[in-house]
């Protein structure tokens, strides 16, 4: 498929296009987070979330391609792995620094987590608790969830964490995970 045809069929909602775009660069893709201190998983969620960001930028009317897509698709898993890597640097260095624990403040985190988990859809409050709580592979959540595979699994797991982000957000100040 050339880029503009691929642009249109998901303009137009066809979910072949995603496919086809996830298999033809998949191996490139994941070999530039694996190549950068990455896991395979970690290399396949990246991926995922990039192809997600494409995906809403074609339909959002968003997207001013000046590359081909797979250099356009490529520059937002390096970006994508590039804030992960800062993250897992920044937690990293605040563990160091970090010597007193206190557990009671790490309960409350967890209850506020809870308590906006709580409050998504029954989809979502799986979902999450599956996959964060109860430890199971995308795979296996996209077989109990009745998903069609991995990949709509991941989706959904990546648009409930960004609700479950909003709510607590929305909810919650800084302050109240700062001491």
């Amino acid at each position: 498929m050339k880029d503009k045809e691929i642009l249109a069929k998901i303009s137009s909602g066809e979910e072949s296009a995603l496919d086809y775009l996830y298999k033809k660069y998949y191996r490139m893709m994941t070999n530039l987070v694996i190549e950068n201190s990455g896991s395979e998983d970690e290399a396949k969620d990246i991926y995922q979330d990039a192809l997600v960001v494409f995906w809403q930028k074609v339909n959002n009317g968003e997207l001013v391609l000046t590359s081909k897509i797979s250099t356009y698709i490529y520059s937002i898993c390096l970006n994508l792995w590039r804030k992960e890597l800062g993250r897992k640097s920044r937690l990293v260095h605040e563990e160091k620094d970090r010597t007193d624990f206190i557990k009671d403040d790490q309960e409350e985190r967890i209850r506020i987590v809870h308590e906006c988990i709580d409050e998504l859809g029954d989809t979502c409050k799986k979902i999450l608790s599956y996959h964060y709580f109860d430890g199971m592979s995308m795979t296996d959540i996209a077989e109990k969830m009745g998903y069609a595979n991995t990949d709509t699994a991941k989706t959904k797991k990546y648009k409930c964490k960004e609700k479950l982000y909003e709510l607590v957000r929305s909810k919650y100040s800084k302050s109240d995970f700062l001491d």
